[in-house]
């Protein structure tokens, strides 16, 4: 029998506290939308806050990291001494969320095994689905190392065609024992979390074993692959000063996150479109047509203050296509003087791309069928590929778990 991958965990949540003000949306959206994030901090005020525990990305261009880093870890201590936390006991949360379309997305909340995942492309139950920005680790290592406990925004996913594991849960959801039930912040939708423990967690256990026996990989990373790949690069730090003993129980050896099944009709993939700062649209355009593979298999909208083309290019599959955009981007950019960042929704793209000095990059959408058939077959999808839903139906930060050995 394959070694458990995926269990359940001691997981921490919040009590008497204003749910809609603690959960806060992942740190990496809205990253060139700072006005979003200033009246988050807004609406939150004073009262307690996963916002308080992050550095939003919009703002890494204009904080000390060092000082983030004492202030997120004195934070953290604050909100433990004062008993802000309920610890929920060897258990996963069965997760109902409703999103903004009105669909309801089923997932599951429990910690996996750091030693079975991969990030650099090789091959391990558990793979990140697309490239990792090296340079983005050091800063979220240095808050981890800090942390008394994690708070997770990943999504990961399973590849569970006969509804095995996630589903039976939700045929009995009424009658499971309630851990929250609100609106989430800022358009975000609606949530409710079950406990799943005893003879129902064995349950998940049982099934979840089962598919690891056919299934390889098992889990992977759909959203939040550079926090998993970062929990990882410091699991492997710490372990190094473990004994044996201490490697198997040490809690930084997992970590927290909601998996759904691939299949579940409220899953859809969204494509991560480019923005370009700094640059010529007519130089960039001409030099992006020249580089990229021409053909009729995918169509990238490119958009810049009033104008519009689209560009044809030929590859097997969109993992292909992907590859040769990001290429050239990745070649350009620098040596250009320009800067690409990655956003979520045709809307802000279209909208950010008014000026004169920036060009939008619309890319097509992935079928979430193509997911694992490419990253078996063809390894990892490189960075910023797709996301799960539309930004505002990203994970929000709501549970945590202690990652520290008291």
């Amino acid at each position: 029998m394959k070694k458990e991958i995926f269990t359940p965990a001691d997981i921490l949540l919040p009590k008497d506290v204003a749910f809609d003000k603690w959960s806060v949306i992942a740190c990496d959206q809205f990253s060139s939308d700072p006005d979003y994030w200033e009246n988050e901090r807004e609406r939150v005020g004073g009262e307690p806050s996963t916002l308080n525990l992050i550095v939003p990305e919009a703002f890494l261009d204009r904080i000390v990291m060092e000082h983030e880093i004492g202030r997120i870890s004195s934070t953290m201590e604050s909100y433990f001494e004062q008993g802000l936390f309920e610890k929920i006991e060897e258990s996963f949360i069965y997760v109902e969320r409703t999103l903004t379309d009105g669909s309801r997305r089923r997932g599951l909340v429990g910690a996996v095994d750091l030693d079975e995942y991969d990030f650099s492309g090789g091959k391990a139950p558990i793979l990140a689905s697309e490239g990792t920005v090296l340079d983005r680790l050091p800063a979220r290592i240095g808050i981890r190392r800090a942390a008394r406990y994690e708070l997770p925004h990943i999504m990961a996913f399973i590849d569970d065609k006969e509804k095995t594991v996630i589903e039976p849960l939700a045929e009995k959801a009424n009658s499971l024992p309630s851990l929250y039930d609100f609106d989430l912040p800022a358009g975000g939708g609606h949530i409710r979390g079950k406990r799943i423990y005893g003879k129902n967690a064995d349950n998940v256990a049982s099934a979840m074993s089962s598919l690891n026996e056919s299934r390889n990989p098992l889990i992977i990373i759909g959203d939040g692959n550079h926090s998993l790949a970062a929990a990882k690069a410091y699991w492997d730090e710490l372990k190094t000063s473990l004994s044996p003993a201490e490697k198997t129980s040490h809690p930084a050896g997992k970590a927290l996150l909601e998996i759904g099944n691939v299949y579940d009709p409220a899953i859809c993939f969204e494509a991560i479109h480019r923005i370009i700062f700094d640059t010529d649209p007519v130089e960039f355009v001409s030099a992006m047509t020249k580089a990229l593979p021409l053909g009729d298999d995918y169509e990238l909208l490119w958009v810049s203050r009033g104008r519009e083309g689209t560009i044809g290019i030929s590859a097997d599959n969109i993992g292909h296509m992907l590859s040769a955009l990001q290429s050239f981007l990745d070649g350009y950019a620098s040596p250009a003087g320009c800067r690409v960042d990655y956003i979520h929704g045709e809307d802000v793209v279209r909208r950010l791309a008014q000026d004169k000095s920036r060009l939008g990059l619309i890319l097509p959408s992935m079928d979430k069928s193509e997911l694992f058939g490419t990253v078996t077959s063809r390894g990892i999808f490189p960075k910023k590929s797709f996301s799960v839903g539309h930004a505002r139906d990203k994970r929000y930060y709501l549970e945590c778990r202690e990652i520290v050995i008291n």
